[in-house]
């Protein structure tokens, strides 16, 4: 059998449900409340979508200006996860945003400080990236 090419591109308004149904399959990494926030975020801001015959990963970015900006929410639906698409989809969007003129960009997760199990591939994921960590919220949302 042959792998599906994944292909990066722009959300269209009907990749809502997807995106939505990629975040329930991952319950250790987004709340309950997450699902309205990302409906909102998604009509509000840039958002693109990882796609082979079906949505299976997406970022939602917010502009703070025109160099600035903040990755949002990223997901993989639970079952394609650690199969590169991860990487593919933000390599993508970290090009769009540096063609488009941001030389900074933010991304949130969970500290370390935390101690919670799920969030070390999430950090891991981050760091191989180039992000670097330079705060920390206290105390731990939610």
């Amino acid at each position: 059998m042959i792998a599906a090419v994944i292909l990066v591109r722009p959300c269209l308004p009907g990749d809502l449900d997807a995106c939505l149904a990629i975040v329930r399959s991952l319950p250790d990494f987004f709340t309950v409340d997450a699902l309205d926030t990302i409906r909102s975020d998604f009509g509000q801001h840039q958002a693109w979508a990882a796609a082979d015959d079906e949505v299976v990963g997406f970022g939602i970015v917010d502009r703070h200006s025109s160099t600035t900006a903040e990755i949002l929410r990223v997901a993989v639906h639970r079952d394609r996860r650690g199969t590169g698409i991860g990487t593919l989809l933000i390599e993508h969007v970290l090009d769009a945003l540096a063609g488009s003129g941001v030389i900074l960009v933010e991304a949130k997760t969970l500290d370390r400080s935390a101690g919670y199990g799920p969030y070390e591939s999430t950090r891991a994921f981050w760091e191989h990236r180039g992000f670097l960590q330079i705060d920390r919220i206290d105390p731990m949302p939610g």
